[in-house]
């Protein structure tokens, strides 16, 4: 049960990409091809799911943990690596977010990608990245990690260039690549030094090490650095470029360009949810060093409120969720950063749910308004989709954080934490997050009511075919509904409240220095309902600027227009880094290729050797003018010539 569940998404995935490899020609087998592909991959991935249920039941509930020894993977003198699997608390919860949301994201593929030519292939390349996070999920150790890490990596620049005709789909994956590997990079240096420090990639040798070396200091550029500090903020480099944290968020918007489904998958269940895993996984290392923590918290709740900023101008309706997707994943690292790992995972999980309803909601909006993503060009369609909207008004409830919805439980329990931390960086997240939570409500009720509501600015013929999406479509956002409804009470008690202990069951380590989640449920009772209070006057601010008086907006973004720039152009970020990186690559690029390539290598090298032998040749050929008599005289003058030699050498 356990293996099975981790290798069926590769199974799917090997069918599926040996169907791709061999596409009919014929158009019912072709079709026939497709189904199969859909067939298989689905199953394997509802069948995933069932199995990750019965794990979290024995594993979550039962407090079953195991380890699930494969084979040695790399043994060399004393370094030792087997290939496990690890089922604890963290991994079972996180299987059920993985496999529920992706098997959903698989079935409504098999509407949304129906008129795609190439549907085996995008079919294996969700199952490969469902298989490469479920590797990462259930790491034993730090290199099995990386390779699922990696492998998130990979099957992301597959399916954000999905349709590769695209010039911007392409540019897009390339820049999730790029950034990924400014992270990785750090990421990488931090494992290398976790064995230099401990002489083990395994977790558990690690964990129970790191005790011992609290207080261990590196030299590094001459200077001694506290070791675990320095180890904690390389792997958390690594979390910043996978769950887009402010500096290496700017190619979460970017990666829109792949097919609404990966949105889902991406932004919702697998890769951006791989930081926050990772640190949550290795609390026993962070909890050793409060500078590393105070570094996640600061960077968490400054990507939550610049996120929030631009999600509040942006028009697209993919881009706004994915600047709320950015914006919840620094609520989950600050949640870890005032170690309240608990609370990130549980927001992580309640997240998961209502953030898919959320993509694929505006997927079926897509699909229904002729594949229009521009919210300017929308509204008055509530009616016409009427299931979609209620889908996506449950959505918006969780996100905001109204009861009884999901995220009024797991996004308050993270606000409680960082206040109840006492800390000046566990109170800088707080106020940050009040600052999130109010441009969240607003930003998720500008999105419904810009969407669904008032006087519709659809071109005539978009507005005439507007319709519901088929059932394939409607019936994998109910099960996420569903999530989004009660996920987050039923979770509550075991997740952050008095079972935590029995249900973590070790597999988070909290120093009883850090009783931030603790102290949480003491707190005054202002600084529970401000985050309510604030995502309600969001809310009502909405109705103001576009219900009410929707002609506001137009005139505040004149008034303010300096401001309006600065948010709607991202904070400049991008123009920010082809300044400093991009532009300088191309300069210093160019003149290798010009100066380096074809003058010097190129110049020198077969280029210069080719120029001289024309050159040559050409010289010699004059010589063959094709007259007797030239060639006579070359004779005679040539046997005058050895003939002096002859008697100056005899002489």
């Amino acid at each position: 049960m356990y293996t099975a569940a981790i290798f069926l998404p590769l199974v799917g995935f090997l069918i599926a990409g040996t169907l791709a490899l061999f596409t009919p020609e014929d158009e019912k087998k072709r079709k026939a091809n497709d189904r199969l592909a859909q067939i298989v991959t689905c199953s394997g991935m509802l069948i995933s799911a069932a199995l990750s249920i019965a794990i979290f039941f024995d594993v979550g509930l039962h407090g079953n943990a195991k380890t699930v020894h494969l084979f040695t993977w790399i043994q060399s003198g004393t370094f030792d690596v087997s290939w496990a699997l690890r089922f604890d608390t963290l991994t079972a919860v996180m299987m059920i977010v993985v496999t529920g949301v992706s098997s959903m994201v698989h079935v409504y593929s098999c509407g949304y990608m129906s008129h795609d030519p190439n549907i085996p292939r995008f079919m294996g390349y969700l199952s490969l990245f469902t298989f490469c996070m479920l590797m990462l999920i259930t790491a034993d150790n730090l290199l099995q990690l990386f390779f699922g890490w990696e492998g998130v990596g990979l099957a992301s620049y597959l399916l954000i260039g999905f349709w590769y005709h695209k010039p911007s789909a392409n540019a897009a994956a390339m820049k999730a690549f790029l950034v990924n590997r400014v992270g990785d990079f750090g990421f990488s240096l931090g494992i290398f030094a976790t064995f230099l420090l401990f002489g083990s990639a395994d977790f558990d040798t690690i964990f129970t090490a790191v005790p011992e070396h609290a207080d261990t200091v590196i030299t590094l550029f001459g200077t001694e650095w506290h070791a675990m500090t320095i180890i904690c903020l390389l792997l958390f480099v690594g979390a910043m470029g996978k769950s887009a944290q402010l500096g290496l968020h700017t190619w979460l918007p970017d990666a829109m360009e792949g097919p609404t489904p990966v949105s889902a998958l991406i932004h919702a269940a697998t890769m951006v949810t791989a930081g926050v895993f990772m640190v949550a996984r290795l609390s026993p290392m962070f909890e050793y060093s409060d500078t590393a923590l105070n570094v996640v918290t600061i960077v968490g709740a400054s990507t939550a409120f610049f996120a929030a900023t631009i999600g509040c101008v942006q028009n697209d309706i993919k881009r706004v969720i994915a600047y709320s997707t950015c914006s919840q994943l620094g609520y989950m690292f600050f949640a870890c950063g005032v170690s309240a790992y608990s609370a990130g995972v549980f927001h992580l999980m309640t997240h998961g749910f209502f953030k898919a309803l959320l993509f694929l909601g505006a997927g079926s909006v897509i699909h229904a308004m002729s594949d229009e993503q521009d919210m300017r060009k929308m509204g008055g369609i509530w009616k016409m989709i009427p299931v979609t909207y209620a889908l996506m008004w449950i959505g918006n409830l969780a996100l905001a954080g109204i009861p009884p919805f999901a995220g009024y439980f797991s996004k308050d329990i993270v606000l409680e934490a960082a206040y109840a931390s006492h800390t000046s960086v566990g109170v800088f997240a707080y106020w940050m997050g009040i600052g999130a939570a109010f441009m969240t409500a607003f930003y998720s009720w500008r999105l419904l009511f810009m969407t669904f509501h008032g006087k519709s600015r659809a071109d005539e013929v978009v507005l005439a075919h507007v319709h519901e999406s088929p059932k394939i479509m409607i019936l994998p956002l109910i099960p996420l509904a569903a999530g989004a409804l009660f996920a987050g009470w039923l979770g509550y008690e075991n997740f952050v409240g008095h079972n935590a202990t029995e249900f973590w069951n070790n597999a988070i380590l909290i120093l009883p220095s850090h009783p931030g989640l603790e102290n949480a449920h003491h707190v005054a009772a202002w600084v529970k309902y401000l985050p309510l209070v604030v995502g309600v006057i969001g809310i009502s601010l909405a109705y103001v600027l576009y219900l009410a008086a929707p002609g506001l907006p137009g005139k505040l973004a004149s008034t303010f227009s300096g401001l309006y720039r600065f948010l709607l152009n991202k904070w400049y970020w991008d123009e920010l880094y082809d300044f400093l990186f991009v532009r300088p690559a191309f300069y210093l690029g160019r003149g290798f290729w010009k100066g380096g390539d074809e003058e010097l290598i190129d110049g020198v090298g077969p280029n210069g050797f080719a120029r001289a032998t024309k050159a040559i040749a050409g010289k010699a050929s004059r010589l063959q003018t094709g007259y007797l008599y030239h060639y006579a005289f070359v004779m005679l003058a040539g046997v005058a010539i050895l003939i002096t030699w002859y008697l100056f050498t005899k002489g």
